[in-house]
C-alpha cells in the first residue's frame, strides 16, 4: 500500500441502531466533523470522523466468510490504499481538508451486535482509525487522501 489513497466510501450515522447513510458527498466541518452524522461535534478528541480500509474489510469477508458490506462497519470513511493504521499521529488531507489521526478505531459489541458474530474478532487489528478534522472542506467519493509531511 502507497502513502496516498483515494475515499471509495461515505457512510453518516443516523439514530443509535440505525443503518449508516450511504452517501457520495458530504461536508467535514472544522472541529467538528461531517455535517449529517450524529457523532459530529461531540467535542472529544478523535471523535470527529472515523476511516477504514476497504483492504482490511475484504480481508476479513475473505478470512471468516462473514458477509460485511462497507458502510456495516459503522465507520465514516471507506479508503483504498492508504495505510490507515500508519495515519496514527499523522496530518493527512481528505480532498482538500486536512485531520489528523488520534488513535486505531478498535471494534466494539455494539459493531458486532449490529452485524454478526466474529465480526469484532475479525476486524480485530484493521478495526481503523479516529481521526480530527483540522481544516474542513467537502469531500467525494473519488477524492484523493495525502498524507503531508510533518
Amino acid at each position: 500500500m502507497s502513502g496516498d489513497g483515494v475515499v471509495e466510501g461515505i457512510h453518516l450515522h443516523g439514530d443509535r441502531g440505525d443503518p449508516m447513510q450511504v452517501v457520495d458527498a458530504a461536508e467535514l466541518v472544522t472541529g467538528h466533523g461531517l455535517t449529517g452524522d450524529r457523532f459530529a461535534g461531540l467535542g472529544i478528541p478523535g471523535s470527529h470522523v472515523t476511516l477504514i480500509a476497504a483492504e482490511g474489510v475484504e480481508a476479513m469477508v475473505s478470512e471468516t466468510g462473514i458477509p460485511l458490506e462497507p458502510h456495516q462497519t459503522r465507520r465514516n470513511i471507506l479508503t483504498r490504499g492508504v495505510d490507515v493504521p500508519g495515519l496514527v499521529g499523522r496530518r493527512f488531507m481528505v480532498g482538500e481538508a486536512v485531520c489528523y489521526g488520534v488513535k486505531e478505531c478498535t471494534p466494539c459489541n455494539h459493531l458486532e451486535s449490529m452485524t454478526a458474530p466474529g465480526v469484532r474478532q475479525g476486524l480485530s487489528g484493521r478495526g481503523g482509525l479516529r481521526a480530527d478534522v483540522l481544516s474542513g472542506a467537502p469531500i467525494r467519493v473519488g477524492d484523493r487522501i495525502t498524507i503531508l509531511a510533518d
